[in-house]
This record gives C-alpha cells, sequence and structure tokens, in this order.
C-alpha cells in the first residue's frame, strides 16, 4: 500500500506544512518534557539505547507497511547521516542539562538556533546582513543572555548546553533544506535513529567500562552513568518516546521539506509556549520574569529573521526572468 505522505515531495505547501509543524511541536515538546521528568530514573545513554532501538523497529514497520523498505534508504547518503549526526548532538547537548536546568531554560537555548542560521549563512554561504538582521541577532543574544543570567549566583555552565544545542539543531535546517530536500522523511528518520543507536551503544559502553569516576557519576549520573538498573515501567517510558519521537521527527522532516524555514520560523517558536505548558503541568514551574522576557526577545528575534528572509526571497524571485 503506497503512502504518499512519506515521499519526497518538492513542491511547496505552506499550509499543510504549518499544521505538520504545530503538531509535530507539541508531540517533540511533550516527549522533551517527559525525559526531563524521567531524567532521574534512568541515563541519557540507556534512553537513547532502548529509544533508538524502538525508532528503528517503528519505522520499519511503517515502511513494510507502505511503501516498502527502499524507503528507509537514502538517495545521498553522506548529507543525510551527516545531518543525523548534527541530530544527535543536539540532542545530547539539550538533554544532558535536563536535571539541573528548567524545561523553559532548556528550550529558550535550543531555540537560539535562528540566530546560528543566520550566521552560518554568512560563513559558509557568503550572505550579508543588513541593519535589520544585525538587529535581530543582538536582540536574540540579549535574550540569550537573559536567560542564562550569567550575574546569578545560581548560573552554572550547563546552561550553555542548550544554547549549543540550538547551534547543532541550526545545523540540521541547514542541511536538511539544502541537501536533504529529495529525501524520504522516513530516510531522514531511520537515520537520526541509526546515529542514536551507535551513540548509545558507545555511551553505554564508555561509561560502564572505562568511566568510573564516583564524583560524576553520583553529581550527574543522568550523563555519566551508562546503564543503571532497567525496570518495566522505564522501558515502556523509553518506548513511549519512541513513538513520539518517531512521529514528530516525521512530520517536522516533512513540514521543512514542504515549505521555505522563513514561512515556518515564527510558529515554530509555538515550542516555548508548549515548553512553559508542560513546565506547569509536569514540575509546577513558571519561568522567571525576566527568563520570559529572554524568551520573547529570542522568539523576536527569530521571526524578525524569517520576514527579513522571506522578503528578501520575494524580491529575488521578482528580479528573476
Amino acid at each position: 500500500m503506497k503512502f504518499n505522505f512519506l515521499n519526497p515531495q518538492t513542491k511547496d505547501n505552506p499550509i499543510s506544512s504549518l499544521t505538520m509543524l504545530i503538531i509535530g511541536v507539541i508531540i517533540l515538546s511533550l516527549q522533551d518534557s517527559l525525559i526531563k521528568y524521567m531524567s532521574s530514573e534512568t541515563s541519557f545513554w540507556q534512553l537513547q539505547f532502548i529509544r533508538s532501538i524502538g525508532n528503528i523497529l517503528l519505522l520499519f514497520l511503517i515502511a513494510r507497511l507502505t511503501n516498502g523498505i527502499s524507503i528507509l534508504m537514502p538517495i545521498k547518503w553522506k548529507p543525510v547521516y551527516f545531518r543525523a549526526l548534527m541530530m544527535t548532538t543536539c540532542m545530547f547537548c539539550f538533554f544532558a542539562a535536563s536535571p539541573k536546568l528548567s524545561f523553559a531554560q532548556m528550550a529558550a537555548g535550543l531555540y537560539t538556533f535562528p540566530i546560528f542560521v543566520s550566521c552560518l549563512a554568512i560563513v559558509f554561504l557568503g550572505e550579508r546582513i543588513g541593519v535589520w538582521r544585525t538587529f535581530a541577532l543582538f536582540l536574540g543574544s540579549f535574550g540569550a543572555i537573559l536567560i542564562l543570567e550569567p550575574w546569578s549566583e545560581n548560573f552554572t555552565l550547563l546552561q550553555i548546553l542548550p544554547i549549543m544545542a540550538g547551534f547543532f539543531f541550526a545545523c540540521n535546517i541547514v542541511l536538511i533544506r539544502k541537501y536533504c530536500r529529495q529525501e524520504s522523511v522516513m530516510s531522514l528518520t531511520f537515520a537520526v535513529g541509526i546515529m542514536f543507536f551507535f551513540s548509545a551503544s558507545l555511551g553505554v559502553i564508555f561509561f560502564e567500562l572505562f568511566f568510573q569516576n564516583t564524583l560524576f557519576r553520583e553529581t550527574s549520573p543522568f550523563v555519566f552513568i551508562g546503564w543503571p538498573e532497567l525496570t518495566l515501567i522505564i522501558f515502556a517510558f523509553c518506548f513511549s518516546c519512541s513513538i513520539l519521537n518517531v512521529s514528530g521527527n516525521i512530520l517536522l522532516a516533512k513540514a521543512y521539506q514542504t515549505a521555505e524555514s522563513s514561512w515556518l520560523a515564527p510558529m515554530d517558536y509555538s515550542y516555548l509556549i508548549f515548553a512553559t505548558i508542560w513546565g506547569k503541568i509536569f514540575f509546577d514551574v513558571w519561568p522567571s520574569l525576566i527568563n520570559l522576557i529572554g524568551m520573547f526577545f529570542i522568539s523576536i528575534s527569530g521571526i524578525l529573521i524569517a520576514f527579513r528572509e522571506r522578503k528578501n526571497l520575494k524580491l529575488i524571485n521578482k528580479r528573476m526572468p
């Protein structure tokens, strides 16, 4: 049974892409909040290992029942798996400090990615930025500082990790739009699952057999313990995250394939809203006023960048014969 949704699509469809993006953001923000909620009961490597196996099995099942196993194979494996490496690194940076940071801080750090997208475009694509983009970059940077609160007594270098996740997520956005548009969403998601599996396997082996620093294992067990005791509840939780992860990532990959990122960026910031909601539901915590202001500045920065990119694209299209 063919399922056209899973096939690559080169024609833009802004409305459907926006719908897919919002649903995907809701799903992934729920998954991320659940991982933070359960971080004291498992480790990053155990979670990634079980979740990756669940991802791979689910994708095989979906492919087998729909378009066939071949849909899992990329057309060009190098950019697809390099993009998967960027996503794997992004996930580590995002979740590594989750036991220590609020979910709102994690989300706001991740959503500095439009700033990095612009910087990458300048460095690698030779793009020039005008006054508005420069203003947006400074605004977003100021928002990030308000989230980090480096003047606070509670400041820790761990707060930089979600911003690093934003950088690697920006690399993913650039790669998926420039090099992976012809790929099926199944092959993109499958590659991430494979990369999750290998990185998690290495993490489990390293932290169980070679890294035995008691201080680090006691202060940050989520990162520095490879394989804590596995219970049925943790196994079910990790597999549930597989379902959320696969469905959310398929929707987001499809959304970015079928519309310009400048069109999607403003609504992509709805993740911050849902992160705040899930933070209240699961942790009974609201962001501080200064964190909310920082989130607002980061959102405005990203929307300004998206607006200028969209306007520039229209000018380029008008000049084309």
